[in-house]
């Protein structure tokens, strides 16, 4: 049940009740006063004070009634009305005691008009009125008392259950207000909340749309650095070369053939890169052999020799771990490539229960190692500090010792999460 529902048959069911108050007093004054018309009582008022009576009543309950319904949320003004409403009603009940049947009104009008401590006043008075007509009539009940206060408390007793359950039927309505009250507050929260849920929303996506630009963004600064950048170096490295041995027909066709190779190569990783596939060498082998394959490739090109190990027992890792070790170890070797000018390199990749270890190490120049962060390189690179990204990415740490003169060892460790792993 919505709370607009239960406000809707709440105030029709208000507005059936004020009709009932306002048209039953006419008719128990009208059907009283034709009863005392046909059938007087022997006793009796003649018949135009009876017939004025009944008048003056009718015109106490239009004007308090039905002419100024508003006038029944103050208390003090309908308590004045009430006492008016039993006077009359005592009135008639000893003009005639067909008026009885007005005299009823009393117990219906005790509840809406009348303070809770004055209800019990009013219907008490009410009951010994129609205890009084049900005798017959004024003189009847002086005359036979005990008839009449018998009578009194058989109307008490009727009074009071219909009094307790007026009050049981007041406490429901209460309650029902309540009810309404708070489902219509329960109403205007959830309505709060879903705006606020519907901003929120928006935020969300705002954020995370700009999340996932961002996160793009690097994505593909890695990649072209990994691949692009480091084509280009070595491209651009066997054209130097092949300049340098222009009278050189063999060499000169070398390099150059291995500047076409590298092209070849990093355009086929820059595709891949954009399509977010796995890079190639772990499409076609394991990590090792990738590595492996990486080192023979890398030596023929920089004519510096490429060692290769692994140790432990290799088994497969999720895609994004193994090709973080595979980018580190790109970026190591090109750094070596760059700027070691070393005679001898050495990878090693380390399979242990919970991380696998991949160690770099050269005899080349070495290089001032500072707890300052690196900064972006010369012509576009990212060195180290990308490396560093993409292996804490995957939760993993990366070391690197130098010193000049000393060469370098480059660490990465990474945790050995099982392929399919998420």
């Amino acid at each position: 049940m919505t709370s607009s529902g239960a406000h809707d048959r709440l105030a029709r069911w208000r507005e059936h009740e004020a009709t009932l108050y306002r048209v039953v007093p006419y008719g128990g004054l009208a059907l009283g006063t034709l009863l005392a018309l046909v059938a007087p009582a022997p006793h009796g008022l003649g018949v135009t004070p009876t017939v004025a009576l009944a008048v003056a009543a009718g015109c106490w309950v239009t004007w308090f009634v039905t002419v100024h319904p508003d006038w029944q949320s103050r208390r003090k003004l309908m308590a004045v009305y009430y006492a008016g409403l039993i006077t009359f009603a005592a009135a008639l009940v000893a003009a005639s005691p067909w008026y009885g049947l007005f005299a009823w009104i009393g117990y219906i009008h005790a509840f809406p008009v009348l303070p809770r401590r004055w209800r019990i006043a009013g219907v008490t008075a009410t009951a010994a009125l129609i205890a009084t007509s049900q005798g017959g009539g004024l003189a009847i009940a002086i005359s036979h008392w005990p008839l009449w206060l018998l009578l009194v408390l058989f109307n008490l007793v009727v009074a009071g259950s219909v009094s307790w359950f007026a009050m049981v039927a007041e406490q429901e309505d209460a309650k029902r207000k309540r009810l309404v009250a708070e489902l219509g507050e329960t109403n205007r929260q959830l309505t709060e909340t879903a705006s606020e849920n519907a901003g929120l929303h928006a935020q969300l996506l705002t954020q995370a749309r700009e999340a996932g630009v961002l996160d793009e963004r690097q994505r593909m600064a890695r990649e072209i650095h990994d691949t692009l950048a480091q084509g280009l170096t070595g491209i651009i490295t066997q054209l130097e070369a092949a300049e340098q041995t222009r009278d050189r027909s063999a060499d000169w066709r070398r390099h150059v053939d291995n500047a076409l190779a590298l092209a070849r190569e990093s355009l086929t990783e820059a595709r891949r890169s954009v399509q977010a596939v796995r890079p190639e060498p772990l499409e076609t082998a394991r990590l090792p052999d990738a590595l492996v394959d990486l080192g023979g490739r890398w030596s023929a090109l920089n004519g510096v020799r490429a060692d290769v190990a692994t140790t432990g027992t290799p088994r497969p890792l999720h895609p994004e771990v193994e090709v973080t070790l595979l980018r580190a170890a790109q970026e190591a070797l090109s750094n070596v490539a760059r700027h070691a000018a070393a005679s001898r390199v050495g990878l090693t990749l380390s399979y242990m229960a919970d991380v696998v270890t991949l160690d770099v190490r050269d005899d080349g120049a070495g290089f001032d190692v500072t707890d300052r962060p690196a900064p972006r390189e010369p012509g576009g690179g990212y060195g180290l500090t990308a490396m560093r990204q993409r292996v804490s990415r995957v939760g993993g740490e990366l070391a690197v010792e130098s010193e000049p003169g000393g060469g370098t060892a480059i660490s990465a460790s990474v945790p050995a999460l099982p392929g399919g792993a998420g």
